[in-house]
């Protein structure tokens, strides 16, 4: 009788959606693998890490994996570059849609919101947060803004909490009963890259391999796809 193992992740939140849709295909091929996947932002990953968590297999964004492997925490020869996400905005259905072609009408769009809700901890809210100082429009958004410290922000929307969600497209997709309005514009677009690694100390290197490998085929790519990530090569 085969031996049945827990494989331990770290996982951002970004690419959520498409491995719930991964997992029967996943059980199918590994009945004897059951993954227990801690989600997160990548920060809180980070931090998790430095206080002393583990895993077998982590999830993060392409800095972070560059950080973890130069720490040793990762090993270098397991790392796989994964998926690309932009970050966009999106609205309830039946809602308006505000123009967001350019970063003006984004800027007055921002500005005409009743409410915007976005993530503290995410690596989309960081941005954001960001991309409002440089739109000089920081302190009149977040007097009106809703923020979570992590989570998926289009729940707002939903709870009537706010009337635009900003988040990774990805992420934004995962609530049900939302439309995605666009990504963000160009000039202030953002795509944000993430890659995974098997840790130098895991238990579970070879199933953390597997799974590695299972991320890189051609079904995996195809439900990523799907789930509004880009396919990195």
């Amino acid at each position: 009788m085969t031996e049945k193992t827990t494989l331990r992740v770290f996982s951002v939140l970004a690419i959520r959606a498409a491995v719930d849709r991964l997992l029967p295909l996943w059980q199918q091929q590994y009945p004897d693998i059951t993954l227990d996947i801690a989600w997160g932002p990548t920060v809180v990953i980070e931090k998790n890490i430095a206080a002393g968590q583990r895993a077998d297999a982590v999830i993060v964004t392409v800095d972070a994996l560059d950080r973890l492997i130069a720490a040793g925490e990762v090993r270098a020869a397991s790392r796989i570059e994964l998926v690309d996400s932009q970050i966009g905005l999106a609205a309830l259905p039946g809602a308006p849609h505000p123009d967001i072609s350019s970063v003006a009408a984004l800027k007055a769009a921002l500005l005409n919101a009743r409410s915007v809700g976005y993530s503290l901890a995410g690596a989309s809210g960081i941005y954001f947060r960001q991309l409002l100082e440089n739109l000089g429009i920081a302190d009149e958004v977040n007097r009106r803004a809703t923020t979570i410290p992590e989570g998926f922000t289009a729940r707002l929307l939903v709870e009537g909490q706010a009337d635009i969600a900003v988040q990774q497209i990805s992420e934004l997709l995962t609530v049900e009963g939302i439309e995605i309005i666009g990504p963000l514009p160009p000039g202030a677009e953002k795509t944000l890259s993430f890659s995974a690694g098997v840790f130098s100390e895991a238990e579970q290197h070879e199933d953390a391999a597997r799974l590695l490998a299972f991320l890189r085929s051609a079904e995996a790519r195809r439900i990523f796809e799907a789930s509004g990530l880009s396919w990195r090569e």
